[in-house]
């Protein structure tokens, strides 16, 4: 194995600083003084010669471990308002699943599965064991903004004899032109979102819900996605997706008038069991990379309407700037193209219509004609679908620029309940109502 060094602190690769501080034990260049000359000194000096690699320095109680970084350590909470994983920013890793119920479960197995559940979230999200028979494959971790979000689907209801709580935003999204999709990966009775800022930490919730599931249900389908991971950039910003574009620029931000509005279904809302809920639309999106890195610059930012260093709108100003409509360049041509995306999705151009994008990139390897399969795991929150999602997918159907470069391959809607109380399992007003 190749020698190591060790880095003085505040440099990289062990390289130095002009005027650090030598750490201790390392000899500063130029000091003349030989190897042979410590050597020869170090009995007498009380110098402790480390045994790994002949280094030099270390005392005979070394200082505790410095934590590398605080990521670990962030925890989000599970019992609230609203479920975790739908306000908080993205995370490095996610894992998208959906579950089937097996044949002759109903609403007690699921009842008692979305117990089991919520319990074993619970734990995991505090950096805790999932349960006795941990896999211990988050051992060394903390919760690393851990979080799952657990939801029903159409069929939900029919499965369990409760059909006559089914909201009616839960109704089946209508077929685009642009769809492609893949019945398979599509739907289910049950949606499972796991995210976290570790890839170990996510894996070892997706695993412990799997195996929590027991002969209740099965997986009906399971995607993975990631992210940019928090720290990466020089300072907080909006993140790309696979084709280098800012996406959720214009997203709505908690704090905002009507966030709440846009996004949650209200307390005095039908049905109650869904008050402080959300509607989940989930889509794999698969982008077609080798025909987009083909364009120029120039014609994938008319594509978007927007800079793709910054994100600005091309009428003008920063990424967050109102894009001004009306403007055009020295040929009399819009600075926004009519159909770029940007244009066409802006909610004074759908009736207001919003949702609140919290997506993951995917890659899973080279498709049969030797292009990556990779996109979009497009999910998207909204206080109803009918709202939010649909205008704007019908919008970009007829006549979005992007639409040629991208390809919906599945897609589902779930209801999100609101988050549970202590003492609570997440849906226990629905299976026990």
């Amino acid at each position: 194995m190749a020698e190591q060094s060790i880095p003085v602190a505040g440099t990289q690769e062990g390289g130095s600083v002009e005027g650090a501080t030598p750490v201790e034990g390392r000899l500063p260049a130029g000091s003349g003084i030989s190897r042979r000359a410590l050597l020869g000194t170090a009995g007498a000096t009380g110098l402790v010669l480390g045994a790994a690699g002949g280094a030099v320095g270390y005392t005979s109680a070394p200082a505790a471990a410095t934590p590398l970084t605080s990521v670990g350590s962030d925890e989000v909470m599970f019992h609230g308002k609203h479920q975790p994983g739908i306000t908080e920013g993205l995370q490095a890793r996610g894992h998208l699943v959906a579950f089937d119920l097996a044949a002759g479960a109903g609403r007690k197995e699921a009842a008692a599965l979305l117990r089991r559940w919520s319990q074993t979230a619970q734990r995991l999200m505090a950096g805790e064991p999932s349960g006795s028979d941990d896999t211990d494959v988050a051992r060394d971790a903390g919760p690393s903004s851990l979080t799952l979000t657990f939801g029903f689907g159409h069929s939900f209801f029919a499965r369990t004899g409760l059909e006559k709580q089914r909201p009616v935003a839960l109704d089946p999204l209508p077929d685009f032109s642009s769809d492609q999709l893949d019945k398979a990966r599509s739907n289910g009775d049950l949606w499972v979102q796991i995210g976290a800022d570790d890839a170990l930490v996510a894996f070892h919730a997706l695993r412990a819900i799997q195996k929590d599931t027991g002969s209740a249900a099965k997986v009906r389908w399971q995607m993975n996605g990631f992210n940019r991971t928090p720290g990466a950039t020089a300072h907080p910003m909006t993140a790309r997706n696979l084709m280098g574009q800012l996406d959720g620029t214009r997203n709505p931000k908690p704090g905002e008038p009507d966030f709440d509005q846009r996004i949650f279904v209200p307390e005095s809302g039908t049905p109650a069991w869904m008050a402080n809920g959300s509607y989940a639309v989930v889509r794999r999106i698969r982008m077609l990379l080798d025909d987009w890195e083909k364009l120029s610059l120039g014609s994938q930012e008319a594509v978007i309407g927007r800079r793709k260093a910054n994100g600005a709108a091309l009428s003008g100003g920063t990424e967050t700037t109102a894009m001004d409509l009306e403007k055009t360049d020295a040929k009399g041509d819009l600075a926004v193209p009519i159909n770029a995306h940007a244009r066409i999705t802006r909610p004074d151009q759908n009736g207001g219509a919003a949702i609140l994008r919290r997506p993951f990139s995917y890659h899973d390897g080279i498709d049969a004609n030797g292009g990556p399969d990779a996109g979009l795991l497009f999910v998207c929150w909204q206080a109803d679908p009918l709202r939010g999602f649909v205008p704007l997918q019908r919008k970009l159907d007829r006549g979005d620029a992007l639409s040629q470069y991208i390809r919906h391959e599945s897609s589902g809607l779930f209801a999100v309940p609101g988050g549970a109380a202590e003492g609570e399992y997440v849906g226990q007003r629905l299976l026990e109502g």
